[in-house]
């Protein structure tokens, strides 16, 4: 299945896409994690094609993506108009989401806050947002604030080929060589001297701002989409199983699938992961639409 290359132009900034399937199937936005780009896809969305018309964004400051402007920080609710955004600017007025950790908890977001858009919910390893507790609140913001000081201005790491790059992905992300090696050839980009992540070194200072857990349920309760939400197994994430298990019980229409594999599961090997989401869609009784442009 071939790859086409999009560029998607919202009220804010220029989105880098990578696009598959015919534009008659029902539209399905992929959103990557955190530090990652929409090659994160490319394994999954080709087993996707018959079905939707998939469109994998780069989020900005991710992969191809314009970065936000000087002086603003990456926001998570931001990120929420990102996506509302992009499917607008393609014309569609539903649509389903599937989200990768940082993607996840943006989908999750995405599908409560606003249901009447979103019409199938794929989350793999992650749903809602990154949670601190209430009276964490001054030190987060303090942290937030003094890391995005110490950060500006400084320059990303310089590699003097890219298979240095790829075994330093490999290492930060727990990644097989392959799968590293599909991300950086998006991430990566032509400097002085060699090579440097295309990301925006703003994207590394913790936020100054949590949303506390109990909103975190509650925010997950509002969602209406049917939904499938795919975990490694043994858990990969770094947040506590618990935790995410309880937020999945938030969610009304929620079928939860174990899959052996790490936190990229999806790009390690997709076939398991396509096959959960295609037994998902049989098992819905409501037919996606194929006509949300307008």
């Amino acid at each position: 299945m071939r790859t086409r290359e999009r560029t998607i132009v919202t009220p804010y900034l220029r989105l880098a896409a990578k696009e598959w399937g015919d534009a008659a199937l029902p539209p399905l936005i992929a959103i990557h994690g955190w530090l990652d780009n929409a090659a994160s896809f490319d394994a999954l969305a080709p087993l996707l094609a018959a079905h939707f018309h998939v469109v994998a964004i780069d989020l900005p400051g991710h992969g191809r993506s314009q970065h936000r402007p000087a002086g603003v920080r990456y926001h998570f609710v931001d990120y929420l108009d990102d996506v509302l955004a992009t499917a607008d600017a393609l014309g569609w007025k539903k649509f389903s989401l599937l989200g990768h950790s940082l993607g996840g908890g943006i989908a999750s977001f995405v599908a409560a806050a606003f249901p009447e858009r979103v019409e199938t919910l794929f989350l793999i390893e992650v749903a809602g947002a990154v949670s601190a507790p209430v009276e964490k609140s001054l030190e987060q913001l303090r942290k937030g604030i003094v890391q995005s000081r110490e950060n500006a201005g400084k320059e990303l790491r310089v590699f003097a080929d890219i298979e240095i790059a790829v075994a330093a992905r490999r290492k930060a992300g727990d990644l097989s060589d392959a799968a590293a090696r599909v991300l950086v050839l998006r991430g990566i980009r032509k400097v002085e001297g060699g090579w440097s992540w295309s990301s925006d070194p703003r994207l590394m200072p913790a936020s100054p701002q949590r949303f506390s857990e109990d909103q975190v349920l509650a925010i997950l309760a509002g969602v209406q989409a049917p939904t499938l939400f795919v975990l490694a197994e043994p858990i990969a994430m770094q947040i506590p199983e618990s935790l995410m298990l309880a937020r999945a019980a938030q969610i009304p229409k929620l079928n939860l699938v174990s899959l052996p594999g790490n936190h990229h599961l999806h790009l390690e090997d997709a076939r398991p992961v396509a096959a959960a989401m295609l037994d998902f869609l049989d098992s819905s009784t409501a037919p996606l639409q194929t006509t949300t442009t307008g």
